[in-house]
């Protein structure tokens, strides 16, 4: 996936659908996101107004046209009309989450939406970012960034249901995991599969979510220790991925592949997995088998 810009913004929520239709929505592991979606996916204008915080000043909304002061009109406007323009179903999935404080979520947002014209449906994802906050036992949205709503890449590989917002740990834990897993690996003589990624990338987690799964899994635990190493918005961990030679503007998620000793056996140059979209699985199975241990 290639790097998209997120600026931390302060933010707010209310929580006001009905427990039936909330039950359509209760994939996102957060209760007033579900929520929020269920007011979307009815075209319920008042009830998705009462999710964002009014009159205050730090409040404001990110769009593809440029900022806004507007958060509740503009983003109001935006998803009420989704009704309208043929919404049938949406699915949010968190990808990354941050606590910066007590009773502040910071959300990085997969929304997956099927539009119906006629007899034609058609899968569209809008990327966001919603700051929310906790206030009198409510969640408000106090400030939210999206990108164009874009057709939803055909992927073929496993895909998890719901991602786990903290699959990459913290950048600072990245070098201390390789030297663990190395260790592991002069006793047990397998190799170490880097994986350059982040927490917002859904690429990252479709692949996390193959090397896991029924037709991969045993092969990676036969032969490879793997550590996830946090690459931030390319601003993190740098100097491992030049080490590794793994160049990071080309999109992640990105692999290479260590022996024992640490030395470098391979590393992806050229994003090759960087768009789920674009592989299978015999793409992944192939690289696994080419680069494991002898």
């Amino acid at each position: 996936m290639r790097y998209y810009t997120r600026k931390t913004l302060p933010v707010l929520a209310l929580l006001l659908a009905a427990p039936s239709v909330f039950a359509q929505f209760g994939n996102s592991g957060f209760t007033p996101l579900d929520r929020w979606a269920a007011a979307v996916l009815a075209g319920n204008q008042p009830a998705i107004e009462q999710f964002y915080i009014k009159g205050d000043p730090r409040a404001s909304a990110q769009t593809p046209q440029g900022k806004t002061p507007d958060l509740s009109g503009e983003e109001t406007a935006y998803w009420s009309a989704m009704r309208s323009r043929g919404l049938v179903s949406i699915t949010p999935k968190i990808l990354e989450q941050d606590e910066p404080q007590p009773d502040v979520k910071q959300l990085s947002v997969r929304i997956e939406m099927t539009m119906r014209s006629g007899a034609q449906t058609q899968k569209m994802l809008v990327i966001a970012t919603q700051v929310w906050i906790k206030k009198g036992g409510d969640w408000f949205i106090g400030t939210a960034q999206r990108f164009d709503m874009v057709p939803l890449p055909v992927i073929t590989l496993p895909q998890p249901s719901v991602p786990n917002p903290h699959l990459y740990p913290d950048p600072d834990e990245a070098k201390a995991e390789i030297n663990a897993a190395l260790a592991k690996a002069k006793t047990d003589h397998k190799r170490v599969l880097v994986v350059f990624g982040a927490n917002w990338c859904y690429d990252c987690h479709v692949l996390d979510a193959t090397l896991k799964s029924k037709d991969v899994a045993s092969l990676v635990a036969a032969n490879y220790h793997v550590v996830h190493v946090n690459v931030g918005h390319g601003d993190q961990n740098g100097d491992l991925a030049e080490r590794y030679q793994v160049p990071l503007k080309k999109g992640i998620p990105s692999l290479a592949v260590l022996d024992s000793s640490g030395k470098l056996i391979t590393s992806q140059k050229q994003g090759e997995f960087e768009s789920a979209a674009k592989i299978g699985m015999t793409d992944v199975l192939g690289f696994l088998n080419r680069w494991k241990p002898a």
